[in-house]
Formats: C-alpha cells, structure tokens, sequence
C-alpha cells in the first residue's frame, strides 16, 4: 500500500516539474527581444541592416509610439543600439516589415536611438 502511494506521488511530482519546465521554454520562445541586452534571438540591434520581403532574421512592425526599439539610421558606424545602416550586401541582419506577429515594434527617430 505504501508502495502504491509513493508511486502516485512519485507521477505526480515529475508531472508537475516537467509541465513547469515546458511553460517556461514556451515563455522564452514566444518573447525573444531583450531591451537589456539590445538584441532578438541573441542577435545584437546595431548594425548592417538589409530590408528583405521573404526568410528575414527578423519581423519587425512599424509604430508611431511606445516600440520596444528606437532606429535611427546611419549612413556609417553603426556602433550604438539602434542604429541601423541600410545595406544591399553583407548585412549583419535582416528585417520584413510586417502588420501583424512581429518579433519586435521599431520607431524610426532622429536622436537618442535604443531601447530607452
């Protein structure tokens, strides 16, 4: 009889741990921009930036307020978050501009690019 009620206890406790690590890693992918760090899917938002229709890195929504990211684009050194330079080739990442599901939202500025 003890042995039975280990056993059920013993099930649902792994139940339990294991549905408690799901939630989280389902959390981690829905979520994947990082204001602290400046980046998306561990990709750093500074840098070399091509604007691509199809497979980007990257879907980004276009707002007028309140984006998780502030761009100003850079004719060079993009070294700052934020600042993006406008490239054909060689990109250090890509973006689609998309109404809807996007990775994160962008505010095209003049100053104080970033994620403050």
């Amino acid at each position: 009889m003890k042995q039975n009620i280990l056993q059920i206890f013993i099930c649902f406790l792994l139940f339990f741990v294991l549905t408690a690590q799901r939630t989280d890693n389902s959390n981690t992918q829905k979520n994947p921009f990082d204001a602290g760090e400046c980046t998306c899917k561990g990709i750093s938002l500074k840098g070399k930036v091509k604007i691509v229709s199809s497979f980007p890195d990257f879907k980004v929504k276009i707002v007028n307020s309140f984006p998780n990211l502030k761009v100003k684009t850079v004719k060079a050194f993009p070294k700052k978050c934020g600042e993006w330079q406008l490239v054909e080739s060689f990109p250090d990442f890509t973006v689609q501009f998309v109404d809807a599901f996007p990775d994160f939202t962008i505010q095209f500025v003049e100053d104080f690019p970033g994620t403050k």
